[in-house]
C-alpha cells in the first residue's frame, strides 16, 4: 500500500508549494503537511533604501496583489512622516482600492478557485480552468468576465500610471487628479460592475447553492474550523478595505481585541518552524498553542469570510443583503466553513462595486487638492489596508535622514498560515479513506488550501540565515529519527 503521497506542484494559486500526505496501515491519513519551498527577500534588501521609495519597490513583490503593497507602503509613509492626507487623495486611493479588490476577487473565483464549483471538484483537471468555467456558463458570460476586469484595471491604470506596479501613492497623497471626463467613464464601469456583481452572485446561487451535494460539502467538518478572525472594519464594525481598526472575535464572535494599525505587535507575535519558509502569526495573548482550532488556540484566520465575520454588517445596501442571505445559509455567524471564504469573496466583490459609485459621485473626488506635503522627520510608520487575501501590514523604522533600518511586511498569508496547514490535514483526513486516491479526492484536498486565495511568493521574504529548509523526521515515539536539509 501506498504510505506517502506528494502534490508537488499544488495547482490554481499565487507561488508555489507541495502538500506532504502520510498514510497509516490502513490507508487513512496519519499526517499532512503543506510545505513552502520559495524564498523571497524583500525584508533585507530593502534595508539601507530612502522609505519613499518602497511604494515603488514592494509591488515587485508579486504581479497578482502589487496594489496592496502598494497602497500599505503608502499609507506606512503618511505614518511615517505624520502626515495626514487631503480628503480627494483619500477618496482616490480608496478609489483605485476598490477597483483592485474587485478585479483580484473575480480572477480569483472564476480562474483559481471558482472551477471546483462551476465545473466540479473531481471533474478531469483538464477541465478545472477558466476555459472549463467559460464552457459551463457561456462564452458570452466569459467574455463577460474578461470585460469586466479589464476595465476595472483600466481605472487602476489610469490613476496608478502602471497597473501591476502602481507610481500612485505619494506620502501625504497621490500623484496625479482625476479629470471628469475620467470619472464620467469610471462610473460607467463602475455602475456596469455593479450590475455583473449581481450576476456573479446568482451565478454561486444556482450552480452552487442550488446542488446539495456542494452544500454539504461546504457545510461538512473537513472543511470547518472554529478560530479567531481578524480585519480592518470602520466605527460602525462594517469591512473597510483602506482604512480603519484591526478588530478581532473569538469563534463565539465576541470582540476580544480591537486597536490601531500601530499597535498590531502588541497583539500579533509569529512563530517559525525549521520545514517551511513561511510564518505562523497568532494572537500574543492567547499563545501558540500549535497547530489547532478552538477558544484555548492563538490561531485566527483573515480574508473575505474573517472580515465578514468581524462585521456588523455591510457598508453598502446590495451587499448588506448579500450578507445576510450568505449567513442565513451558514447558519449564523462566525461561520467557520472554509469554502465560505469563495461566497464571502463574491459578497465583497459586490462591496466595492458599490463603494466605487459611491466614490465616483462625490464631487470632491476630482478636486486638484491631492497632497499635503511631510514636514516631520521620519521615524517609524506603520500602514495597514485588507489585501483580497487578509489583512496586511508594512512595518518600517528609519533613520532621521529617512534610510530603512528595519523593515516587516506581515502579508495577509502568513496570517492563514497555521489555519491553511490545519485546513490541508483535516481535508485529507476527511476524504482519504482506506487507500483509496484518485485524482479528483486529491483534488479535494487542494481545495483546502484554495479557499483561502494564498500568496506564497507574498509570505515568504526572511533573508538571511535560512538556508538550508530543514525537515526532521520524527518517529511515533516522538525521537528525532532523521534531519534532511535542502
Amino acid at each position: 500500500m501506498v504510505k506517502r503521497i506528494t502534490i508537488n506542484p499544488i495547482t490554481r494559486l499565487e507561488g508555489h508549494g507541495k502538500i506532504e500526505i502520510f498514510l497509516d496501515e490502513q490507508g487513512n491519513v496519519k499526517r499532512a503537511f503543506l510545505q513552502v519551498p520559495e524564498l523571497r527577500g524583500f525584508e533585507t534588501f530593502c534595508l539601507g533604501r530612502p522609505a519613499e521609495e518602497m511604494p515603488r519597490i514592494t509591488p515587485r513583490i508579486c504581479g497578482v496583489c502589487p496594489t496592496a503593497h502598494h497602497m500599505a507602503s503608502t499609507k506606512c509613509l503618511d505614518d511615517l512622516w505624520r502626515v495626514e492626507p487631503t480628503r480627494t487623495a483619500k477618496l482616490l486611493r480608496e478609489l483605485v482600492y476598490n477597483a483592485f479588490m474587485l478585479e483580484d476577487h473575480y480572477l480569483h473565483f472564476f480562474f483559481l478557485g471558482g472551477p471546483d464549483f462551476i465545473v466540479g471538484p473531481k471533474a478531469p483537471k483538464a477541465e478545472r480552468n477558466i476555459l472549463g468555467v467559460i464552457a459551463k456558463v457561456g462564452l458570452e458570460i466569459g467574455k463577460q468576465v474578461i470585460l469586466t476586469r479589464k476595465r476595472t484595471r483600466k481605472i487602476i491604470e489610469t490613476l496608478g500610471g502602471k497597473v501591476v506596479h502602481p507610481v500612485f501613492g505619494l506620502p501625504g497623497g497621490v500623484s496625479r487628479p482625476m479629470s471628469e471626463e475620467e470619472r464620467e467613464e469610471f462610473l460607467k464601469t463602475a455602475e456596469d460592475a455593479v450590475e455583473f456583481s449581481k450576476f456573479a452572485l446568482q451565478a454561486f446561487d444556482d450552480i452552487v447553492l442550488k446542488n446539495k451535494e456542494y452544500v454539504d460539502l461546504i457545510l461538512s467538518d473537513a472543511y470547518a474550523h472554529r478560530t479567531y478572525y481578524m480585519g480592518l472594519v470602520d466605527e460602525k464594525n462594517r469591512p473597510n478595505y483602506y482604512e480603519g481598526m484591526v478588530r478581532v472575535v473569538d469563534p463565539e464572535g465576541e470582540e476580544v481585541a480591537r486597536f490601531a494599525p500601530r499597535d498590531y505587535a502588541d497583539y500579533i507575535a509569529e512563530h517559525v518552524e525549521p520545514w517551511s519558509y513561511i510564518t505562523f502569526p497568532y494572537l500574543k495573548k492567547v499563545g501558540w498553542k500549535g497547530f489547532t482550532d478552538g477558544k484555548e488556540s492563538g490561531v485566527f484566520r483573515v480574508a473575505p469570510l474573517a472580515r465578514l465575520n468581524v462585521s456588523d454588517g455591510m457598508s453598502t445596501p446590495l451587499a448588506q443583503e448579500s450578507y445576510e442571505k450568505m449567513y442565513d445559509v451558514l447558519g449564523g455567524k462566525p461561520a467557520h466553513c472554509t469554502l465560505a471564504f469563495h461566497w464571502a469573496r463574491l459578497v465583497e466583490a459586490q462591496n466595492a462595486a458599490e463603494r466605487m459609485v459611491e466614490i465616483l459621485k462625490d464631487d470632491e473626488v476630482t478636486s486638484p487638492d491631492i497632497r499635503n506635503n511631510p514636514t516631520e522627520k521620519p521615524s517609524v510608520g506603520v500602514g495597514i489596508v485588507e489585501a483580497p487575501r487578509g489583512t496586511l501590514i508594512h512595518h518600517y523604522e528609519t533613520d532621521e535622514k529617512g534610510i530603512l533600518t528595519r523593515v516587516n511586511l506581515l502579508v495577509a498569508t502568513n496570517h492563514n498560515a497555521a489555519p491553511i496547514a490545519m485546513s490541508v490535514e483535516k481535508a485529507a483526513k476527511g476524504v482519504i479513506k482506506n487507500g483509496e486516491v484518485d485524482d479528483g479526492i486529491l483534488n479535494m484536498v487542494e481545495m483546502a488550501f484554495r479557499a483561502y486565495d494564498p500568496c506564497h511568493a507574498c509570505a515568504t521574504h526572511a533573508l538571511p540565515g535560512m538556508m538550508p529548509l530543514e525537515a526532521r523526521i520524527h518517529g511515533p515515539d516522538g525521537k528525532l529519527v532523521k534531519v534532511i536539509r535542502r
